[in-house]
């Protein structure tokens, strides 16, 4: 038992880390250095919909795939869903090793805000699991920024949904704070809809409460097809209708594979270049394993190997040969927050907190229940709960009616949960400890630990 305490100890002080990526203004910067950051990365989620797999839950898994993100000069991944009852500390840390952040959607499959009523989804068990997520990864430093949902505005008839997404945005924001967390940004990943793009955007960042507010947005944004250009595929349009936005924004996937053959890249030249470099922070590929819809990088053998496709090849050449812009590179930090829309036909205002939330903000989350997680259905006796949303066009609310898909991502199918083993606890523990008592608070718990 002794030797055990010791040895989780002694790693969690040892443990890997990287500078934060801090914002400022509408662009990421390294938080030691002071040099701008642009994103360069894939969306990683290893399974997909068939096998939904936390691939940072699995020593053997991420440390097959890191070597690869090495090759293509990646140092960022997304990933869509994490199972949190496991230790995340092993892959973690060789993701720092290896100079990777990580962006992480808080959601899973059945534990995320529902389309088809994200009132009765927003309830207190929901944030219980983001919050245990929170906790399972605020201490790392290599730890970019959360996804509080992806793409739940998806058409116009889920607009009403929005703002939800703003609570989520606002619960999460306080949880960081109150459990005296590093500032880590908490934004959204957006639905490249054309009728929706700007005034979405507008409405996550506008308001006077800058909790509710995001602190970055991604777009995934498949536009730029073959051997497109700036122009032809809308790019330029974006970085007009976009500038003068006051938080970082960057593309959360990219990638179109509408071509014959494989997919050239070429829209990295322009990513990483001053004719974008003013309104967009980089971006992440999607994805990097092939599965069905055939956006993948590699081909998955086995646990312990992979074999890259053509795709791999052309991405790593364009990355390799592609340079981030000197300096700033136009970025702002005197941008103004968005105007509030006026003419939506549904209320912009941002929903009470349920009926739990204080005692999370005070006590912490309880712990999550990992891919088991079903939370969409437990709004219970909530006193702030509505169900259906009423809107005045009769169509909207048709549409609406039958959009019963969850905001958790790409992956929708559940797989079993995973125990959390007692020596991942005890880590977990003794790192929360010296996170917010320090040094003499951690002799105490180990002491604890051994003679009790």
């Amino acid at each position: 038992m002794r030797f055990s305490a010791l040895t989780l100890f002694a790693g969690a002080c040892a443990a890997a880390s990287l500078p934060a990526i801090k914002v400022k203004g509408n662009a990421f910067y390294n938080s030691e250095s002071g040099d701008r950051f642009y994103i360069r990365g894939v969306d990683y989620q290893p399974g997909g919909s068939s096998n939904l797999t936390d691939p940072l839950g699995d020593a053997e898994i991420c440390g097959r795939d890191i070597p690869y993100f090495q090759e293509l000069g990646l140092n960022t991944i997304r990933v869509y869903s994490v199972d949190n009852t496991l230790d995340h500390s092993e892959c973690m840390e060789k993701l720092a090793d290896a100079g990777i952040y990580l962006i992480l959607d808080l959601n899973t499959p059945d534990a995320s805000l529902s389309r088809h009523d994200p009132g009765c989804s927003y309830n207190a068990v929901y944030l219980n699991e983001v919050f245990s997520t929170v906790d399972e990864f605020a201490n790392y430093t290599n730890v970019l920024g959360f996804f509080a949902a992806n793409e739940l505005v998806n058409n116009e008839a889920t607009l009403d949904t929005a703002p939800y997404i703003k609570a989520v945005v606002r619960d999460t924001k306080k949880y960081i704070s109150a459990r005296n967390y590093r500032q880590i940004p908490v934004g959204y990943s957006a639905a490249d809809v054309s009728s929706l793009r700007k005034e979405l955007a507008d409405y996550l960042n506008c308001g006077n409460d800058s909790n509710a507010r995001i602190d970055m947005l991604g777009v995934n944004d498949y536009s730029w097809c073959g051997s497109s250009s700036f122009t032809t595929s809308g790019y330029s349009e974006k970085v007009k209708m976009y500038t003068g936005y006051s938080v970082p924004i960057f593309l959360s996937e990219y990638g179109c594979n509408q071509v014959p053959g494989s997919r050239p890249f070429t829209e990295v030249k322009s990513i990483y270049s001053t004719q974008m470099s003013s309104v967009f922070s980089g971006g992440l590929v999607y994805q990097y394993t092939e599965d069905s819809s055939k956006y993948g990088l590699v081909q998955v053998e086995s646990d312990t190997s992979v074999e890259t496709l053509t795709d791999f090849d052309n991405l790593r050449e364009e990355l390799n040969s592609t340079e981030d812009p000197t300096g700033t590179a136009g970025a702002s930090t005197s941008n103004s927050i968005s105007s509030c829309p006026t003419n939506w036909n549904f209320s912009i205002t941002v929903p009470t907190a349920p009926d739990g939330l204080a005692k999370l903000l005070k006590n912490g989350a309880t712990g999550g229940n990992g891919f088991d997680a079903s939370t969409q259905e437990s709004c219970g006796d909530d006193a702030y709960y509505v169900s259906s949303t009423v809107k005045t066009s009769s169509t909207q609310s048709s549409n609406h009616s039958t959009a019963v898909s969850s905001s958790s991502s790409k992956a929708t199918s559940t797989s079993s949960a995973r125990a959390t083993s007692s020596s991942s606890s005890t880590s977990k523990a003794i790192a929360a400890q010296l996170k917010t008592h320090g040094f003499t608070a951690v002799l105490t718990f180990i002491a604890a630990v051994f003679f009790y």
